[in-house]
Order: structure tokens, then C-alpha cells, then sequence
């Protein structure tokens, strides 16, 4: 049986500012569990998506963890920064 096509949805939600990203890095400092934790709880996401998130900073030395705009991405950099995990807020494409 074959799937529907399902047209893109487009949203005007970031006008012409773009899309930003948290960018999250790797540390000796945090645990796993508490990095997880701390992702959950500042991106609203999964153990599973946090996981592979905590996974790709460990493996790679930083992970793209949230794509919003500006405002929600400060606040959510903001909220992983509070256990000592350093963050960054960068456009998510170069202009």
C-alpha cells in the first residue's frame, strides 16, 4: 500500500530573521544522565532525542540541539548553561 503525499507546511513564524540554533559542547564536568536530563527539560524533547543529542556532543565535541527563533533558542541556551555545559547561539544557515 502506498503513502499519501503530504505537501511541506511553510510557516512565516521567523519572517526574514532566519532560524537560530543552540549549539551545546562537550565537557568532563556533567554526566550523561545529568546532560540528558538537563536537555529534556530546557528543549522539551525526548529521552531518546536528548540521548542521541548528549551522544553526538560526547562523540563529536558539540551538538545542534534546538533550531528556533532567536528569543527561544537564548532561553533554552540559558537553561543548559545552568548546569556548567557551554552553550552557543549562531544563525542556523550563514547569510
Amino acid at each position: 500500500m502506498s503513502q499519501p503525499l503530504l505537501e511541506p507546511i511553510f510557516s512565516e513564524q521567523y519572517g526574514n530573521q532566519g532560524r537560530w540554533m543552540v549549539v551545546m559542547f562537550n565537557n568532563d564536568t556533567n554526566s550523561m544522565d545529568e546532560v540528558i536530563e538537563i536537555l529534556m527539560e530546557a528543549t522539551g524533547c525526548d529521552e531518546t532525542e536528548a540521548y542521541i543529542e548528549m551522544w553526538e556532543a560526547h562523540t563529536f565535541g558539540k551538538a545542534s540541539v534546538h533550531f528556533a527563533a532567536r528569543e527561544e533558542c537564548d532561553t533554552v541556551a540559558t537553561t543548559i548553561s545552568s548546569v556548567g555545559i557551554k552553550t552557543e547561539v549562531t544563525k542556523e544557515w550563514p547569510e
